[in-house]
């Protein structure tokens, strides 16, 4: 059973690169002119399909690398960068402008009939940096009892999600331009420096093995 740096550490992982602040304002794009029930439909069915992907790799991650036969310390490496990638987006708010372009997307083509799976449950909330994280954490999380903490804590951070959406509007107006651009810098921060522990973890596997 991971211990609570372990969990905890998951937990800050997962919640940062699903980035539910950041998602808030492209959430009201994408459901613009939908009413607060259909509003609420489309955050619990993009919660729902988010969650069901992220907890397929968290369970199963590491037998879906098997069988394109990638290592897990390899996928570490490359999982790290990825990250570390995601984070200079964050801090340079570069990851920001690119979500901004996919919700617009999503918005002027109107044969997308499912915004709740496309794009706010995918790319949005379980993009690749939030299913690289989840697949990397994981190789730490082994055992039934670990997996199903893995999984309980995707659940936490999907619920988080969905009630950032139910209060999007007011967390957009709270927080405002200033506010969301301290708060996805401070968590880019956050974010490198444990994508730097899960490349540093990684090549200490490689060289082990």
């Amino acid at each position: 059973m991971p211990g609570y740096d372990s969990i905890f550490n998951a937990f800050v992982t997962i919640l940062v690169t699903i980035d539910p602040p950041g998602l808030a304002p492209l959430f009201l794009a994408v459901t613009r002119g939908m009413s607060r029930d259909e509003r609420n439909q489309v955050s619990i069915r993009a919660s729902i399909i988010g969650f069901g992907v992220m907890a397929l790799f968290a369970v199963a991650g590491a037998s879906i690398l098997s069988v394109f036969g990638i290592t897990l310390p390899a996928f570490r490496v490359a999982g790290g960068f990825l990250l570390f990638f995601i984070a200079f987006e964050m801090v340079f708010e570069k990851r920001q402008d690119r979500k901004e372009k996919i919700s617009d997307v999503a918005v002027t083509k109107d044969f997308i009939q499912n915004i709740a799976a496309f794009p706010l449950a995918i790319p949005l909330i379980a993009g690749p940096g939030a299913i690289s994280a989840t697949v990397l954490l994981s190789g730490s999380f082994q055992g039934f009892a670990a997996q199903a903490t893995l999984v309980g804590i995707i659940l936490v951070c999907l619920i988080l999600t969905y009630f950032v959406f139910l209060l999007a509007e007011r967390v957009d107006g709270i927080l405002g331009q200033t506010g969301r651009s301290i708060l996805t810098r401070l968590l880019g921060v956050i974010l490198a420096a444990l994508a730097v522990q899960f490349v540093a973890d990684g090549i200490k596997a490689l060289m082990a093995a």
